[in-house]
This record gives C-alpha cells, structure tokens and sequence, in this order.
C-alpha cells in the first residue's frame, strides 16, 4: 500500500537510514529487530527531547509489522509523544520505507513505546513540564 494523501506519517521524522545487505534474513528481507531497533532509537531520541535527560524503554504494545523492508529502501521513523505521565512517556512510532528508486513510500512497522525518565542512577525521575 503506497502513501496516498489520507495516509500520511504521525509525529515528525526522527530518524532515517538505509536498509543494507547485512541486515536481511534468509529470505532477503531486512530483520524484523533491525526495524524494531531503529525504532527504539528514534523513540529514544524523542524522549530523551522531551524528558530533558535519560530515558529508558520499558514497554513495546501494539507493535504490527505492515510490509517487508528491502534493501535499499530507506527507513524513515517518526516520533509523536502521545502521553506524559509523572516519570514515563508513551510515544507513537512509525516506520516508513521510501522504496529504492522509487517515490513510493510505505507503511511498513507500527507500535507504542513506553519510556521512563531516569536519572545517573537509573531511578525513575519526574518529567518537566513543558514551557
């Protein structure tokens, strides 16, 4: 399913990179994990913004896996903070993949995180408020 003017990336683009030979299985598609960690990473850097600090990941719900990365085709992940709670922040990611040498882009992975505010220690710590 290509992009189409009603189905277009929540949150803003966090992180972008190309999908290698290195990162397929057998079938030549790129690993699930592969996806999932550049997911995590943009998640990461998306709390880490808004926590003011250290975050970590606690939780993964709802993830589904749309359509298959290739090589090539160049993963983009996007970031939408959708709740603050007192330590932890659930943040909407999705992965979106610019074909290779196309100008088709695809939904390929959905999923809500969560992440807590920890501090040097890794307790948990309170988020700042926004302002």
């Amino acid at each position: 399913m290509s992009e189409t003017a009603s189905q277009q990336p929540r949150g803003d683009l966090t992180v972008r990179t190309v999908a290698m030979p290195a990162d397929t299985n057998a079938n030549g598609d790129i690993f699930g994990g592969w996806v999932l960690s550049q997911m995590d990473q943009a998640g990461g850097i998306a709390g880490v913004e808004r926590a003011q600090g250290r975050v970590v990941t606690v939780k993964v719900d709802t993830l589904t896996f749309i359509q298959p990365v290739r090589v090539g085709d160049v993963l983009c992940v996007y970031t939408l903070v959708e709740h603050v709670g007192r330590t932890s922040m659930r943040i909407h990611i999705e992965a979106w993949a610019r074909r290779f040498r196309q100008k088709a882009r695809d939904k390929v992975t959905d999923a809500t995180f969560t992440f807590v505010a920890v501090d040097d220690e890794g307790h948990p710590r309170v988020v700042p408020p926004l302002g």
